[in-house]
């Protein structure tokens, strides 16, 4: 499947305003799921400052939208938004924060992974993976 691709890999790409500690978080998580998945098809996750975004199809406000597109020979990309971070932090402390937004990754990186293997989008699906990826995550975090 790999040789039928220009390019594959995971990208992030920040725009100005997202506040530096989500994006070193988000580099680093990037640099893990590198290590550890796949990405046969590039995609591309921006990290928008907005508190919410809409999602492309029903206009509903989310925290992270994937676009996997109907033609795979264009390449997928996925919508962060970070712009709740700081009432995140006074909520729950920085790692929780952070967490819930590489959780919000994980979670649209389920829905790219349901796209490359032609499944059905669900939201279970892409919950599961999710978790699977923040538990494999939290491992490397234990022992610094």
């Amino acid at each position: 499947m790999k040789e039928d691709y220009p390019r594959q890999g995971l990208r992030i790409r920040c725009e100005q305003g997202v506040y530096p500690e989500v994006r070193r978080a988000c580099l680093e998580f990037a640099k893990w799921l590198r290590k550890e998945f796949e990405f046969p098809i590039r995609v591309v996750v921006y990290l928008k400052k907005d508190y919410q975004i809409k999602s492309r199809f029903d206009k509903e406000l989310v925290s992270g939208t994937f676009f996997g597109p109907f033609d795979k020979s264009e390449e997928p990309y996925i919508r962060i938004a970070t712009g709740d971070y700081l009432e995140l932090l006074a909520e729950n402390g920085q790692d929780d924060a952070l967490a819930a937004i590489l959780g919000t990754i994980a979670h649209e990186l389920g829905h790219y992974y349901q796209w490359i293997d032609d499944l059905e989008l669900d939201e279970e699906g892409a919950e599961n993976n999710s978790e699977y990826m923040m538990d494999l995550y939290a491992e490397t975090r234990d022992h610094p």
